[in-house]
């Protein structure tokens, strides 16, 4: 990225068709009756987006009314507050009084004569003529003091005024709150000083005076008792009493807000809060104190100058900037663009035409809504299901046979919003599909491949830009004898390798795959002319690596004839002029640029009679993928996807170990198979084990259907067994009542046996899968890259 906010590919082979930035369109949020396009943004942009389950749709998500009424406090709840409460005061009135005894109260510590003794701390009494030898002792009332703070801790465990502090605790602090808080803390203090609120009247709770007491006999021998000492015991207790009041009315928070507006005010700044600010208004560019960007992109928002796409790539702008340290560049770029600041390569600021609900912020597209059935959690139940990177990252797999809706209901709203992303910065994605598909327009990408149409105006470059033999040996071996058991993948780089490094030593690049196949077919005129130019001694390897793959030509286990059969279907008429060989009339395309730049491209491979050329051109781009996506794993900072609309005869053993890395690398692949046969039967376990999201359409059959049951496994579950069984009387009359009873209603006379158990069941099962799911519906589960995982629900694709 420059400091103004474009980018480039230099380096590639991309070359993305340059498009003006046009003016936005109007918003993809549905209008309110009388809303501007730039009031109907703004509302789009502070809509409140909470945290949910994996695969809801958080775009207007209200989280269910059984989680909502754990949060309030109900009649009942209050009841059981105050219940205990109540009874609590009335037993502590009782005791205070002497109707209930205590005998305990006064600590015995003289003569059995020295019972009841009265008075104060203050003004201590005198027994039969004498005055007390220790001051205070008399109103010593440590026992009642222990027994207060015994009443008051049932008080707080049986009426759940624990769950209650937790509740006030966890919510936002507003002044409301903290003079509610203020005001319960006086009345608290007033039961506890009673003499510093001269208009209550009532008793001291036993708090002060045993403390006191005890410290008087404490530091009696030390002579520092006194009124220091009790101004500082005072102290204490009033900050214990302050204390959980303090906590509850969120005293601190509040605080540190009055300042912080203070300290805004006194500079000349907005003193509202950021937190609380709306998100129209860029709070976390104020925050951090971008006071002009912020009001320069609010004025544009609120004109209408900015779309969905606009607001998410602004902001994962300001990510990226925050994360480099180029702040000054955001800043200059925004200042001078405005909301065309930091625009996607192609100019372009959105798609032409949108078939599915996005929201951009979250990355999020909705394909349905999770139905609302038996095994349904609450919080899924008639709420959307949406896909988004953090599930996407774990790759998806698609199985549903033709008509299902896997291209028109899944690829393509997934494809549509993987190129929106593309063009907020956040993601790089490629399409593979067959010609025709309807997988977006042209417009919608940057990049079009249509291998074999001659009017294509990219080309895929077969070796992906790499430099190194043995790398593009394994693509070719992967997409060539991938699915093969008599070679191999591992079998087919070696003599790969043994032809693409001495050629490139020689001609200072890879062959065509016409040239290739010559050499791997063995022709004599070829590698002597190509070992006639590695004569020079700086070539020794190189000739040795072509004269070991020479001896090899024509022995019986020579993988050459069988990859040279491979490469012939590629060298097709039909071809001529792809894969690197067509001159100048063509630009190659590197996948390697997806990993430098957030490029929309789409490879159209050919349909009517070359399927088996398909294949392996699919399988070539997901190697390439694989190995692309390593590349500035650490430093690249957008999401880069794969979407195969077919993937048959892709899946090979290669391809699902590469697949499994992919999550770590921040990327991930699409696949949508007519049906699991069309893998071979040993990588269906690996191939389920190494997708984190799994999706079975409606129309799968049974074979199909048991798969996924294996892949889902079980979860215990509680049934119940009633059983009947005929009651037999032992007395003569109960016999005589059965008898009559069975000869009114005709039944004889049952009890009934309830049995309850924990069983262990499957989630879904292959009969269900085949059978129980309706038409236009799927069943998914899904997995984030952090663990979170929404169990297999029933889909409604419709929804």
């Amino acid at each position: 990225m420059d400091s103004d906010g474009t980018q480039d590919a230099r380096g590639t082979h991309a070359n993305p068709v340059p498009r003006p930035a046009g003016p936005p369109e109007v918003p993809r949020v549905p209008p309110q009756p009388g809303q501007s396009p730039g009031a109907v943004v703004a509302n789009w942009l502070n809509e409140k987006r909470p945290e949910a389950e994996p695969g809801i749709w958080r775009f207007g998500y209200v989280r269910p009314k059984a989680a909502r009424k754990a949060e309030r406090l109900s009649p009942v709840t209050v009841a059981g507050m105050l219940i205990p409460l109540v009874v609590g005061i009335v037993f502590w009135s009782f005791w205070r009084r002497g109707e209930v005894p205590y005998e305990f109260t006064v600590l015995r510590l003289f003569t059995p004569d020295d019972w009841w003794w009265g008075g104060t701390l203050a003004t201590p009494k005198e027994l039969a003529g004498r005055s007390v030898p220790y001051p205070g002792v008399e109103a010593l009332e440590v026992y009642s003091g222990l027994s207060f703070a015994l009443l008051v801790y049932l008080v707080i465990r049986l009426g759940g005024w624990a769950v209650v502090a937790r509740h006030f605790v966890g919510r936002k602090a507003q002044p409301a709150r903290a003079l509610i808080a203020a005001l319960g803390a006086l009345i608290a203090l007033s039961f506890v000083f009673p003499d510093a609120f001269p208009v209550v009247g009532w008793d001291p709770v036993p708090v002060v005076t045993p403390l006191f007491s005890l410290l008087v006999l404490i530091t009696d021998g030390y002579g520092v008792y006194g009124s220091p000492s009790k101004q500082m015991l005072d102290t204490a207790v009033v900050v214990l009493v302050l204390l959980p009041f303090a906590r509850l009315g969120g005293w601190l928070p509040l605080a540190r807000t009055w300042l912080a507006d203070r300290r805004r005010a006194a500079h000349g700044q907005d003193p509202a809060v950021v937190a609380e600010q709306p998100r129209a208004r860029w709070p976390e560019l104020r925050e951090a104190g971008q006071y002009q960007v912020a009001d320069l992109l609010a004025g544009e928002l609120l004109a209408g100058r900015m779309n969905d796409v606009d607001c998410a790539r602004i902001e994962h702008g300001w990510t990226r900037a925050r994360r480099l340290g180029r702040l000054a560049d955001f800043t200059d770029t925004v200042l001078r663009q405005g909301a065309a600041a930091f625009t996607h390569p192609s100019g372009a600021r959105d798609l032409a035409h949108r078939a599915a609900r996005h929201d951009l912020l979250t990355g999020q597209v909705r394909i349905g809504r999770w139905a609302e059935a038996e095994r349904t959690p609450l919080a899924y139940g008639g709420v959307g299901a949406a896909l988004g990177p953090e599930t996407l990252r774990t790759s998806l797999l698609v199985v549903g046979p033709s008509g299902a809706g896997k291209t028109r209901q899944v690829i393509a709203p997934v494809a549509e919003s993987l190129t929106l992303q593309a063009l907020t910065g956040s993601c790089a994605v490629v399409v593979v599909c067959g010609a025709g598909t309807p997988l977006g327009p042209d417009s919608a990408y940057d990049v079009v491949v249509r291998v074999g149409d001659p009017a294509s105006v990219h080309d895929l470059d077969p070796y992906a830009e790499v430099g190194d033999p043995d790398e593009a040996a394994g693509f070719l071996a992967e997409a060539l004898a991938g699915d093969l058991d008599t070679v191999g993948a591992e079998r087919a780089v070696r003599p790969l390798a043994q032809l693409l490094g001495p050629y490139r030593a020689a001609y200072g690049h890879f062959p065509t795959l016409p040239v290739l196949r010559e050499l791997l077919e063995g022709d004599p005129a070829g590698l002597a002319d190509l070992r006639a130019r590695l004569t020079d001694d700086r070539h020794a390897a190189m000739r040795r690596e072509l004269d070991a793959r020479v001896r090899q030509t024509g022995t019986p286990g020579d993988p050459g004839p069988a990859l040279a059969d491979r490469l012939a279907l590629l060298d097709r008429p039909a071809f001529d002029g792809f894969f690197g060989s067509g001159g100048d009339t063509i630009r190659p395309f590197s996948l390697r640029a997806v990993a430098h730049h957030p490029l929309r491209v789409r490879i159209d491979l050919p349909r009517h009679g070359h399927e088996e050329a398909a294949r392996l051109i699919t399988r070539l781009v997901l190697a390439q993928f694989a190995r692309v996506a390593q590349e500035q794993e650490g430093a690249r900072d957008h999401f880069v996807s794969l979407v195969l609309d077919d993937a048959t005869g892709t899946v090979t053993p290669g391809s699902l170990r590469r697949i499994q890395r992919l999550r770590s690398q921040n990327a991930g692949v699409v696949l949508a198979l007519r049906s699991v046969s069309d893998v071979p039967e040993a990588l269906h376990g690996p191939l389920y084990g190494a997708v984190g999201c799994r999706m079975a359409l409606s129309g799968v059959t049974t074979w199909d259907g048991s798969r996924f049951a294996e892949a889902w496994g079980t979860e215990w579950v509680e049934t119940k067994d009633v059983a009947q069984h005929t009651v037999f009387a032992d007395q003569p009359m109960t016999r005589l009542m059965h008898s009559l009873r069975k000869l009114v209603t005709g039944k004889a006379v049952t009890t009934e046996a309830v049995t309850v158990r924990q069983v262990e069941r499957e989630r879904w099962s292959a009969s269900e899968l085949a059978h129980a799911v309706p038409p236009g519906h799927a069943v998914l589960s899904l997995t984030t890259v952090k663990g979170e995982h929404a169990p297999p629900l029933l889909v409604d694709l419709r929804g």
